[in-house]
């Protein structure tokens, strides 16, 4: 069945599936990305042209590691990464970044899920003080876990205080190619131009069957990165079958295209939902996510429908993910089975 658990529910996107064939399709190629393996060069090359400068790009598995390596790639042990509570780097990594960079994280109370330099400053009253860790790295996510996209402003902001700090920002893009469509913006606007430090750039919760990408923007910064990644268990034999999906998502606006229908996706679901009186849209919809205040008797037997997620179960409020596959129908069908299961008669369409 259909759900609105989570975009990485959904399957991968047929063009990423035809260039997974044609590069198995082409033969032997240098593992590892070495040798001038041809796939990895010209999806590096993609890479710097989306975002309008020479940047290092380092292929992973996953969203976990593009965050741990990243971040610990910047930091030394007795140094803190400082984030949002709510952020995947500090509930949804299963405590990796301290266990693998050894660091601990200071994380902020955050409403909306994204944080200003006013909040990082009380962390500043630790430096230079043996006892405290000692804050090295700003990490935020793009699009944040309650769904909010932070402006190039407010990026570019938080990159300036790092800086003038002695920090650095890392952004978790999981779902970057959401936010740049929400916004309106390239990549190179919102992460080249605002001053980020690592990035990572995410492609799974879009339509790629599998990887990840660390970027750097400051191509000094990863300096021996290739290292870090192969201790810490990233480094992909078969390069190519990573490198080859970037180079298909980046070329034609294929991230945008997905993206674009995930977000107008979620968009109807809101404006279908706002029409049932025994329902709330709890947050304002950005990007592909959709949080809502259910009834709880209903939610299990709509789950059994169209499964979700309990967000808060405190007040029952549920998060709806979008996917670059959900269609009109899948929404219309979710809005039917929710309506029928409040009493609220459909409308023909």
């Amino acid at each position: 069945m259909k759900s609105f658990a989570s975009d990485n529910w959904s399957g991968v996107c047929p063009e990423i599936m035809e260039a997974l064939t044609a590069t198995n399709n082409a033969g032997h190629i240098p593992a590892y990305g070495e040798l001038e393996d041809p796939v990895t060069l010209e999806a590096e090359k993609k890479f710097n042209e989306v975002f309008g400068t020479s940047v290092k790009v380092f292929f992973v598995y996953n969203g976990t590691a593009a965050n741990v390596l990243g971040v610990q790639h910047l930091m030394r042990p007795y140094q803190a990464i400082v984030s949002a509570h709510s952020s995947h780097m500090n509930e949804d990594e299963c405590g990796a970044p301290e266990k693998i960079s050894g660091s601990k994280i200071y994380t902020i109370e955050s409403d909306d899920g994204k944080i200003t330099a006013e909040d990082v400053k009380p962390f500043l009253r630790s430096v230079g003080f043996q006892h405290h860790s000692q804050p090295k790295v700003i990490s935020i996510s793009q699009v944040t876990e309650k769904g909010t996209v932070y402006t190039p402003d407010e990026i570019a902001t938080l990159a300036d205080f790092a800086h003038a700090n002695n920090m650095y920002l890392h952004v978790d893009g999981a779902r970057i190619a959401n936010a740049a469509v929400a916004l309106g913006v390239s990549f190179k606007e919102m992460i080249t131009d605002t001053g980020v430090d690592v990035l990572s750039f995410g492609g799974t919760k879009n339509g790629l069957m599998f990887g990840e990408a660390v970027v750097f923007l400051n191509p000094v910064l990863a300096n021996d990165f290739e290292y870090s990644r192969k201790q810490g268990m990233q480094l992909h034999s078969k390069m190519r079958y990573i490198a080859a999906q970037f180079d298909r998502y980046l070329t034609r606006d294929l991230w945008k295209q997905n993206a674009t229908a995930a977000n107008r996706m979620a968009r109807l679901l809101a404006d279908e939902l706002v029409r049932i009186p025994q329902v709330k849209v709890s947050r304002e919809v950005k990007a592909n996510g959709v949080f809502v205040l259910l009834p709880e008797s209903i939610t299990e037997t709509l789950q059994q429908h169209y499964y979700f997620h309990v967000w808060n179960y405190d007040v029952n409020e549920v998060r709806l993910m979008c996917s670059w596959d959900t269609t009109e129908e899948d929404v219309r069908g979710f809005i039917d089975v929710l309506k029928g299961l409040v009493g609220t008669p459909s409308k023909p369409q």
